[in-house]
């Protein structure tokens, strides 16, 4: 029997992945040794070697089907990789497996299966081959309603891609916010979704940089309640100036077309990790020394 702790102590010696290990294990009748010579034969234990890594290159992407549609990222090492035509077609590949797919998150896009494979081996098999490490992370599923409307865009290539769910089925007013979501990058839909906790300490921020000017008092309340005003109006879509005319607001073009947008994502390639800093001078340097 394949115990959870064996698939934890094989991924520990291996780096591969959850999956890779519990197939590995079944493989080789739980014989940890033999397991791990299985995963190298894959190729999967010289993927994990990579492991350590930072993949914060890549692209986005976003596949729609009906009322179905799915946004991810894909990321490699160095943005040359990204444009890379193995890597271009992994990007395919995943979109086409996620569409047939009821997965829901990045964790259940990595279990799904493809000729035997899951999304998870194959990704090994890319870093493996290509030589860098290939990871993929915010999958997000999206549905809509036959009524409701799909908005997609994607910027550079998909440096940036835009998914928007609009309450009325209207291709143009949907792309158009989806445009703006892309050049906004606004975080809330409207100050109702701002939670308390981010306006308290927008509002303590704002209270103390007021202070700091030497403002009176009496008139501090009343410059923050402006400044947060502005505050909101900047990370709120509906309230953000649209643009294509920034004379309007998204709320404002939005009542003239008669609709309403029920949902958004912006992704941005390599949004949240952490880039390692390369000391060129000093790596050199190492390499001299060994």
């Amino acid at each position: 029997m394949i115990t959870a702790q064996m698939v934890k102590e094989l991924r520990e010696k291996t780096g591969a992945g959850m999956m890779d290990c519990k197939r590995a294990l079944e493989e080789t009748n739980g014989d940890i040794e033999k397991a791990i010579d299985f995963l190298r034969e894959k190729g999967i234990a010289k993927a994990a070697k990579k492991a350590n890594r930072i993949a914060a290159e890549g692209l986005c992407n976003f596949v729609i089907d009906g009322n179905t549609a799915f946004v991810y990222e894909l990321n490699s090492e160095t943005d040359f990789v990204s444009k890379n035509e193995q890597f271009l077609e992994l990007l395919e590949t995943i979109s086409k497996i996620l569409i047939n797919s009821d997965a829901t998150n990045t964790e259940e896009a990595l279990a799904l299966v493809k000729d035997g494979k899951t999304v998870e081996t194959l990704l090994a098999d890319a870093t493996a081959t290509i030589g860098e490490k290939i990871t993929l992370r915010r999958v997000s599923r999206f549905t809509k309603e036959d009524a409701q409307g799909f908005g997609a865009y994607k910027h550079l290539g998909g440096r940036i891609v835009t998914l928007v769910v609009t309450e009325k089925d209207d291709d143009v007013v949907a792309k158009d916010i989806a445009m703006h979501v892309a050049a906004q990058n606004p975080k809330y839909l409207d100050r109702s979704q701002v939670d308390q906790k981010t306006l308290e300490h927008e509002r303590h921020i704002l209270t103390q940089q007021a202070l700091q000017e030497g403002k009176p008092a009496n008139i501090v309340d009343k410059m923050v309640v402006g400044r947060l005003n502005k505050y909101l109006q900047d990370i709120c879509l509906v309230d953000q100036g649209f643009v294509k005319d920034p004379d309007q607001k998204v709320s404002d073009y939005l009542k003239t077309n008669k609709n309403n947008v029920v949902s958004f994502v912006r992704l941005e390639v390599g949004e949240g990790i952490e880039k390692r800093q390369e000391d060129f001078a000093a790596e050199v340097q190492a390499q001299l020394k060994k």
